[in-house]
């Protein structure tokens, strides 16, 4: 049944509201991966930046896209729970206790096990100025454990402009996604953030 309630919003809302209210160009979208599972790494200012990035897969593919989210945020209440699992079918990671009854890294491997490919933002929360902001870690944790894994950078291009952090209703606003060609990172922790963020900042001045 949730997998019917996505498909029905984002073809009835999500869909008309890109296209006619945010006017969403994309930029490189044959750069995704044909095969489940790999793991889309972007910039991230707004709300939107989610919707955004769903929007880009077929429609019967919603429920193959995991967009990694914080939660203490969306497991706040029920309600936000159970409006963020079933329009936008988010894998909740607790950032705050993690131990060794319950690993974050654990649900990510549960995920690509299940041939499901992920949304990751990096940064951890939204950046208020539009700049890109330092990147934690967690990501590396994933690439070391599977090296195999298509990591797809990808640039949104003024999100945090129609939809600011604070605000809940939204301006139109032209909007764009720049995506990368497929990353395999390789070396430290360290090096593999920089190959990342250095791809996703090459995308900002890219058509």
């Amino acid at each position: 049944m949730r997998d019917l309630i996505r498909i029905l919003f984002f073809l009835l809302i999500v869909r008309p509201f890109m296209v006619l209210f945010i006017g969403l160009r994309v930029y490189g979208k044959n750069n995704i991966p044909k095969r489940h599972p790999f793991v889309v790494v972007a910039n991230h200012s707004s709300h939107l930046d989610t919707v955004s990035l769903l929007y880009l897969f077929p429609l019967r593919e919603l429920k193959n896209i995991r967009p990694v989210a914080a939660a203490d945020y969306f497991e706040k209440n029920w309600t936000v729970s159970s409006l963020s699992h079933t329009f936008f079918n988010i894998l909740s990671i607790n950032r705050r206790c993690a131990s060794k009854h319950e690993n974050p890294l654990a649900h990510l491997e549960k995920t690509i096990a299940l041939k499901q490919s992920l949304i990751f933002f990096p940064e951890g929360t939204r950046s208020l100025t539009g700049e890109m902001s330092s990147f934690h870690s967690g990501i590396t944790h994933l690439i070391e454990k599977h090296p195999e894994l298509p990591i797809v950078p990808v640039y949104l291009c003024n999100m945090g402009r129609s939809l600011p952090k604070g605000e809940f209703v939204p301006i139109p606003f032209f909007c764009e996604i720049k995506i990368g060609e497929t990353l395999f990172p390789k070396g430290d922790r360290k090096e593999q953030l920089e190959m990342i963020r250095n791809a996703i900042l090459a995308l900002k001045g890219t058509k």
